[in-house]
């Protein structure tokens, strides 16, 4: 065999290889589109403007449909209702009264993500930076600081050291202010320098302080963070995706425990008292919680459609750990409390 003619055969395999990842792709986005048109719509009604105007839940919808994956609001007035839907589309989406943080993909043979600041409107402010996939994404409560979270290697928190997160921190106008990664993490004292260091999950006190999750060495921790010091510091352990009460005295998140890897728990620690209270959901969650007020917890958990298609809903428990959970929001995830 001439070296010309093995050339010409793995030029062959390559044109071969390319044509069937293109039709696998392409094969794939028919069968969804199929299954998705196939779909019983979901309830649609309410203005955006009026509904941005009161109280309100955005979420990410999940409905099987040509709704799915745009982000939909609803009056937290009549959550199970029917939902307005806005011009994007995201895989994580969090918003305050004025701003929303986009997390988004853009599917082809390569997919790659970004990350977009949207206005009242729902228009592109801005396009911040973003490496990796997508998992969490949060604003501060006056939209002028925004946190994204993303798998750099790895696309899952169950195996812990399987995984490497970016966690980065800019203002709404696009400056970085940190990548909290790269701050020094103080646990019992000593400075974590191990190179398994990750972080992740933030949420805002204010315009400096922040709470996230610290993992090395296998563990994890509640971290309170200073973006001006450039130091987290540990609070409590066995610790994920934390976020803040709206009277800034607790924090929610999911707890690990004794469960089998890839199962969460949901919680509450109090900052003042140093208690923990588990909550009611019996349900693995893998989410990053948000309050719906200062008694209540809403979160997205996965579920498997009649077809089989996954999708997921948004429910809610009390945070006291008493009751039991209720659905707040069917075929939703990635909830925002707007008030």
């Amino acid at each position: 065999m001439t070296r010309r003619f093995r050339a010409l055969v793995f030029a062959a395999i390559l044109v071969l290889a390319a044509f069937g990842a293109g039709g696998y792709v392409w094969n794939t986005r028919q069968s969804q589109a199929q299954s998705r048109a196939e779909a019983p719509a979901v309830a649609q009604g309410g203005d955006l403007a009026s509904l941005r105007s009161q109280p309100h839940l955005v979420f990410r919808s999940t409905a099987l449909g040509d709704g799915y994956g745009k982000v939909a609001v609803v009056p937290l007035s009549a959550p199970t209702g029917p939902r307005a839907f806005t011009p994007a589309s995201c895989e994580r989406v969090y918003a305050t009264a004025g701003d929303a943080i986009c997390l988004y993909a853009d599917r082809g043979l390569v997919t790659t993500y970004h990350s977009r600041l949207l206005d009242s409107s729902w228009a592109s402010v801005h396009e911040l930076p973003l490496t990796g996939l997508p998992s969490r994404a949060r604003l501060s409560r006056d939209g002028s600081l925004v946190a994204t979270t993303t798998f750099v290697y790895g696309d899952s928190y169950a195996d812990p050291g399987q995984f490497s997160t970016r966690t980065v921190v800019t203002r709404a106008g696009g400056e970085l202010v940190g990548d909290i990664e790269k701050f020094r993490l103080i646990v019992d004292g000593r400075v974590v320098t191990a190179a398994d260091k990750n972080l992740w999950g933030v949420t805002f006190a204010d315009d400096d302080r922040f709470y996230a999750t610290a993992a090395s060495g296998g563990k994890t921790w509640l971290v309170d963070g200073s973006l001006k010091a450039r130091t987290v510091t540990a609070l409590h352990g066995d610790v994920e995706c934390p976020s803040l009460s709206p009277d800034r005295t607790r924090v929610a998140y999911k707890k690990h425990g004794d469960l089998p890897p890839g199962q969460w728990r949901l919680a509450v620690y109090d900052l003042r008292t140093g208690q923990e209270t588990m909550l009611a959901e019996p349900g693995s969650v893998d989410d990053q919680a948000e309050w719906l007020d200062d008694a209540t917890v809403v979160y997205g958990l996965s579920r498997t459609a009649g077809n089989g298609a996954a999708t997921s809903d948004v429910w809610r428990v009390p945070a006291d750990g008493s009751g039991s959970p209720q659905l707040l929001v069917p075929d939703a995830w990635s909830p925002a409390v707007v008030r």
